[in-house]
């Protein structure tokens, strides 16, 4: 099959692969659309691949206008997961994959889909026959032509948006937008980026275990890995940003707490270069001091201080970024399809038909985001004296977290709390170095260490999961109970409640939001997105029980 005569009307050319195997196949077909003068500007691969880690993964391009996703997951379930509208699907190798998965091509299939098919069963041919595919005499090649309805191809949105927060969520948005062509106008109340949340020395950078394999876990494995590619493509941690891959030993809590990690670590599907389970003699040799009950060993994870992310970001957004910094608190109203932003005087900031959320908590003060159920809290970090604690190889954690020096200091940290003062805390400083001394089994470590360090305020939505997507229209949702259903302010969307998790989610996040809004293919499994989307709070509300409960 000639793939030209095929994307060269199309803006956007989507192609799903059954079985990557060694990548050969993926990298001919990019090698042909790299060399087509009249090649469709995006091409978006999607192929399963059985060599990683479980879910999607986006794995970041040097050409702009190509986007390769490889999903580690059996056929039909990666079929079922994936958000996209498909163009080409080359099925092969799937001899042993059943029927069922007929149904899912069909449903992400686009309008006259082609298919090319090697070595399928003919109860495969047939089951795919069954769903609107039409294949050739020789059974190698099929056309969808399904009569059933399709949903309408959205309109290809006017590229122009105001991001509203310049903290690591608002500058990994308008990194994202900006690589797609967007013309972004990235709105601050403060004088520079990252200072407020995000202005911290150090960030940790780790992935989430667990025995179900949950959401939360998850969604922060996917993260993690795309953060560590992304950040490669922007010049790499200890270059462009500031930090180090100096590995993390999470420790246990205790012996109760080992034995959950160590049922974790026997079933042997994590990588070492991922994640190792060290028991006490191992992890002792590695930190040179107590670790009693052992502990987890991320390799690739370390610590980064956000703000020089969120530089490395906003520097590659070239010149199609705009930076309005320092305007204060804004008036953001919807006049005909535009969001205006004023400043306190009534001179405009921005005006632009799509606005991003992306400023924490401060997000609730705009009308249309006031029924979000999104908290805040504080958080304090203790600065501490490099010379007052022993010198560490790697970023030890457990309840709290102790990073190596850097300029002279080890982060120590971080408190939960409500408080709502933003001056440094003697008892918030107490409570660090007590952890601390327990991280390092050391009463004495950090003695009248100084009070200094920093204190920063987290945005935090009930499940602890940020929200990734349009805004809901609470007052127009009646007794909506699908998602899909959920009636959505235009143009407004969310990137919001990172918790303490700001570092490891703002680049995927980003990148689910930038696509939904381009309508691509999405980045992650469909059960991820859902749990992420911001409407997900209408169908709580509908369902919670209303008038007075029992106390049993």
């Amino acid at each position: 099959m000639d793939y030209r005569a095929c994307w060269c009307s199309r803006a956007r050319y989507t192609v799903f692969d059954a079985h990557y195997g060694d990548g050969s196949a993926v990298r001919v077909l990019t090698d042909v659309w790299r060399t087509d003068p009249h090649r469709s500007p995006n091409l978006h691969v999607i192929a399963v691949c059985d060599h990683l880690l479980p879910g999607f993964h986006r794995m970041p391009q040097a050409e702009p206008g190509l986007t390769v996703d490889l999903v580690s997951a059996p056929l039909e379930e990666a079929l079922a997961q994936l958000t996209a509208r498909v163009d080409l699907f080359r099925l092969h190798d799937i001899e042993q994959a059943g029927t069922d998965f007929a149904r899912h091509v069909a449903r992400v299939a686009a309008q006259d889909a082609h298919l090319l098919a090697q070595g399928l069963t003919p109860a495969q041919i047939d089951a795919l026959t069954a769903q609107g595919f039409v294949f050739d005499a020789g059974g190698q090649h099929a056309r969808f032509a399904s009569r059933k309805p399709r949903a309408p191809v959205p309109p290809a949105p006017e590229r122009r948006a105001i991001v509203l927060g310049a903290g690591i969520a608002g500058s990994a948005a308008a990194e994202r937008l900006c690589a797609r062509g967007w013309q972004v106008t990235l709105v601050d109340r403060q004088p520079q980026p990252a200072m407020e949340a995000s202005g911290n020395l150090a960030g940790i950078f780790m992935p989430l275990l667990s025995k179900d394999d949950n959401v939360p876990t998850r969604l922060t494995r996917a993260a993690y890995l795309y953060a560590l590619r992304h950040w490669e493509h922007l010049g790499g941690i200890g270059r462009a940003i500031e930090g180090d891959t100096c590995g993390v030993l999470q420790l246990a809590r205790d012996a109760g707490h080992a034995d959950v990690q160590r049922a974790i670590a026997a079933d042997k599907s994590l990588p070492p270069d991922f994640a190792e389970w060290l028991e006490r003699p191992a992890a002792e040799a590695l930190l040179g001091l107590p670790a009693p009950d052992g502990g987890w060993l991320f390799r690739g994870a370390g610590w980064a201080r956000p703000g020089s992310v969120c530089e490395a970001m906003l520097a590659a957004c070239g010149g199609r970024l705009e930076r309005r910094f320092g305007v204060g608190d804004v008036r953001i109203e919807r006049v005909g399809e535009r969001w205006h932003l004023t400043d306190a005087h009534g001179a405009t900031v921005a005006c632009a038909p799509n606005l991003i959320l992306a400023n924490g908590s401060g997000a609730v003060a705009v009308p249309q985001a006031a029924q979000l159920p999104l908290t805040t809290l504080r958080g304090q970090v203790s600065h501490v004296p490099a010379g007052m604690v022993p010198k560490l190889s790697v970023v030890l954690c457990r309840e709290a977290y102790l990073t190596p020096a850097s300029g002279g200091v080890c982060s120590a940290g971080a408190t939960y709390d409500a408080d709502p003062n933003p001056a440094l805390s003697p008892e918030s400083h107490a409570e660090n170095l007590e952890r601390l001394r327990g991280l390092l089994s050391d009463p004495q470590a950090a003695q009248d260490a100084p009070l200094e360090g920093r204190v920063g305020f987290r945005c935090v939505a009930p499940d602890r999961l940020p929200l990734v997507g349009r805004l809901p229209d609470f007052d127009a949702a009646g007794t909506t109970e699908r998602l899909r259903d959920v009636p959505r302010h235009p143009g407004l969307y969310a990137l919001l409640g990172y918790a303490s998790r700001g570092l490891i989610w703002a680049g995927l996040a980003a990148e689910l939001l930038a696509a939904q809004m381009e309508g691509e293919p999405l980045p992650l499994e469909a059960s991820l997105v859902d749990a992420l989307d911001p409407a997900r709070f209408v169908l709580r509300a509908r369902r919670a029980p209303r008038g007075p409960q029992s106390e049993n």
